[in-house]
């Protein structure tokens, strides 16, 4: 079956009426039970946009599901986090039959707009990984996680007061640093692997230079690196943030300056020359980024070699 332009979903209670769940106890809460999911194709096999958050914990022996460019599979089980508008779909087979076991839940902006959440929640860097890049959970993360949702369960089922936002949004904030702890674990007990990107990175920024790529499309990108080992972009910058200190950026600008020193060093080539054989359009651009990375200007550090 092929897939169909995508639809925009934009309220908890419309998600509860396609995925065929009762209403919501709350109209922009809801902590709902997977294996209790319609599997209704005709809604599954359309890409979607959320209007809110999703945070998901799940697992499965045969699903997958996806968005962006990747799919992750559930038979491992995980923890994916979906901010707003971000594209969503299942790459299922309909006649199969699939459940995805575990728990999912949405929450609107609006609810957490009024709290320091709301101002804050853009930190959690994780809403914009790849699915392929979903958070597994030991097994005494998962007994934290599925406490915390236990908690906002037992909230969501008791009668509305005027505390009750409160306390919810407490809970999300617990859970979401909670997340943000297990997710530097990963990055810890990955560091082989993490290692081997690390090296990969530092490998395509130096061909990239001497290939001269930098004179004929620019600057390279924290979206094009990531782009050639796989991984989001956010993901490569926490990973590698949590690897060496630096951030993707600043190790494009390690690398920069490193080919910079070469050319001002052993080359006759002006300052102007370097910065555009270098990607840069502007060699004023250049010269601010070299000063504040040696506290020396370009010509400065030629005349030291004098």
């Amino acid at each position: 079956m092929e897939k169909s332009n995508p639809i925009r979903v934009s309220s908890i209670s419309e998600l509860h009426r396609l995925l065929q769940l009762p209403k919501p106890l709350h109209p922009m809460i809801s902590l709902v039970d997977n294996a209790k999911m319609s599997r209704d194709f005709d809604f599954m096999y359309h890409p979607f946009f959320l209007d809110f958050y999703k945070i998901s914990y799940k697992y499965s022996t045969n699903g997958r599901m996806g968005y962006g460019q990747g799919f992750y599979d559930f038979s491992e089980g995980g923890l994916m986090f979906t901010a707003p508008n971000q594209l969503i779909y299942t790459d299922n087979d309909p006649n199969e039959d699939i459940q995805y076991f575990g728990f999912t839940l949405f929450f609107h902006p609006d609810f957490i707009r009024n709290y320091s959440l709301g101002r804050n929640i853009k930190r959690y860097g994780f809403f914009s990984y790849d699915t392929n890049e979903a958070l597994h959970l030991s097994e005494k993360e998962k007994k934290v996680i599925v406490g915390l949702l236990g908690n906002i369960d037992e909230e969501l089922n008791t009668s509305i007061d005027e505390i009750s936002q409160d306390v919810l949004v407490s809970y999300l904030e617990v859970l979401l640093n909670y997340s943000n702890r297990f997710y530097k674990r990963q990055f810890i007990t990955r560091k082989t692997v993490n290692h081997d990107i690390l090296t990969s990175i530092e490998q395509l920024l130096d061909k990239y230079f001497a290939s001269e790529e930098s004179l004929n499309k620019g600057l390279p990108t924290v979206e094009y690196l990531a782009s050639q080992v796989n991984l989001s972009p956010r993901y490569l910058s926490d990973m590698l943030r949590s690897l060496t200190g630096q951030s993707t950026q600043q190790h494009i600008h390690d690398k920069l300056i490193e080919k910079a020193k070469d050319y001002i060093s052993t080359t006759n080539l002006s300052v102007a020359e370097i910065a555009y054989q270098l990607g840069f359009e502007r060699p004023q651009s250049f010269n601010k980024l070299f000063k504040t990375k040696t506290n020396q200007s370009p010509l400065e550090f030629r005349a030291s070699f004098n």
